[in-house]
């Protein structure tokens, strides 16, 4: 004879916790059994490389925009492994995916269609980010030749490097999806996370070594540092958590003798751009900065091109005034632009309007979008401020107190972000599976078996 009802119920109470939480269990043994796959693959070495011309290129230019994609990559750039490229291919060409997909009507009308035409533009993507990896691939493999950090030249060298490099990209990519369905958060962004955290004990030892080598100055700026740090901590979080909700009643429906009106809220971020600003705008002030170094020159007999290039290599370095002033205002212009691609006050008025909704005090339609626009413009001036000085706060603080501690502000926000993200998908996954449990032992009771 099979359990009654009281007795199922007792059982389901009484599991283990590795039985209870299965399915989340083996969500988060996946991401991490997927984070060590990238780890190891980023210490593969790619094929023809001179590891001692290697690591004297990279000390050569440190501070350009190497620095920046070596920490997306999690230090395979630096090691030259077969994840050279990183991720960012995938994240270049989701970008200009989406910014097509406001101009070209046939992407925009793909991106209404639902599950399939996601699934569409997925594969674009997909196609987009192989194109980009086969371009950087070559370009980073003739920069390589032209350095002299290879062991060979010519096809002996490229064919197998940027197949290497190719295939690592396209790897990453696949695995970021994995982690996405199977896992636990945002795949590409967890690889993105995994690698900047991977170099973080060696960032805290050079911060040590060099408050140490400061004597008394380097310890107090070391202090006020890692006071300052964990209060920008608190504010990142309460920002990116923070919302501007306006509310939104719909048509009154007669329920009964009574005339209901439903009432729910439109949640706007103050930072709906989230990061993508600060790296836009640290690779295109960067790039130039690179050029100068590697092709300027202080000899005086060198021409005026290569000289003028040096010095611009020199004025647009990080730290410098004219670099934080154009940082600043780059990071501010990518907020404006990249939050009217991702939130369209027209398009949300009219999908309002549609499902019988409307704001308060405000016209349904054109009021509305601009009621939602004048809003909008306010939150992201803060957000754009808000970024600024997250960006600009580290760069300061490097040149004021003098510790060589290169976690910047974009990587700090890239950590907050992922692991808050992470923390309400795990929180989402703990809920759901309370329900189903609360469910199951509902139907059990319900229906018991005799």
């Amino acid at each position: 004879m099979s359990p009654s009802s009281s007795d199922h119920v007792h059982l389901m109470k009484g599991q283990p916790f590795y039985v209870k939480y299965r399915e989340i269990i083996r969500r988060l043994m996946f991401l991490i059994g997927a984070l060590v796959v990238f780890r190891l693959g980023a210490h593969i070495p790619l094929p023809g490389i001179d590891n001692v011309a290697l690591a004297q290129f990279f000390k050569d230019n440190e501070g350009t925009f190497l620095g920046l994609f070596n920490m997306f990559s999690g230090g395979a750039l630096e090691r030259m492994s077969i994840f050279a490229l990183g991720i960012m291919p995938y994240i270049s060409a989701s970008i200009i995916v989406q910014l097509m997909s406001t101009v070209v009507p046939s992407l925009e009308a793909l991106k209404k269609e639902g599950e399939q035409g996601k699934r569409k533009i997925n594969q674009y993507t997909r196609y987009g980010t192989l194109f980009l990896a086969l371009v950087q691939g070559v370009g980073m493999c003739a920069g390589l030749i032209s350095q002299g950090i290879t062991l060979s030249t010519g096809v002996a060298f490229f064919v197998p490097a940027v197949t290497s490099l190719v295939a690592g990209t396209m790897f990453l990519m696949w695995l970021g999806e994995q982690i996405t369905e199977r896992g636990i958060g945002n795949g590409i962004s967890m690889i993105i996370f995994a690698g900047i955290v991977a170099g973080l004990p060696n960032l805290i030892l050079q911060a040590i070594s060099s408050a140490d080598s400061g004597g008394n100055l380097g310890l107090i700026g070391l202090t006020i540092f890692g006071v300052l740090s964990i209060a920008v901590l608190a504010a990142v979080v309460f920002i990116e958590k923070a919302q501007r909700r306006i509310p939104v009643s719909y048509a009154q429906k007669q329920q009964g003798r009574h005339v209901v009106t439903q009432k729910n809220h439109l949640p706007l971020k103050i930072n709906m751009a989230g990061v993508i600003p600060a790296i836009f705008a640290s690779s295109l002030l960067l790039f130039p900065a690179s050029l100068g170094q590697w092709l300027g020159s202080t000899d005086p007999n060198a021409g005026f091109v290569r000289q003028t290039l040096q010095e611009l290599a020199l004025v647009l370095s990080p730290g410098k005034p004219l670099y934080l002033v154009l940082f600043g205002a780059l990071i501010i212009f990518f907020c404006y632009f990249y939050t009217a691609l991702q939130f369209s006050p027209k398009e949300v008025s009219e999908n309002l309007k549609r499902s019988g909704a409307y704001v308060p005090g405000i016209r349904p339609g054109e009021q509305t979008a601009r009621y939602l626009d004048h809003i909008l413009s306010r939150l992201t001036f803060i957000g754009a401020i808000y970024i600024t000085v997250i960006c600009l706060m580290p760069m300061v603080l490097q040149s004021s107190f003098g510790i060589s501690f290169h976690l910047g502000g974009t990587s700090l926000l890239i950590v907050v972000v992922v692991v808050m993200d992470f923390m309400s998908q795990l929180q989402a996954h703990l809920t759901s599976h309370q329900y189903d449990n609360q469910t199951l032992m509902k139907k059990t009771t319900a229906h018991p078996k005799g």
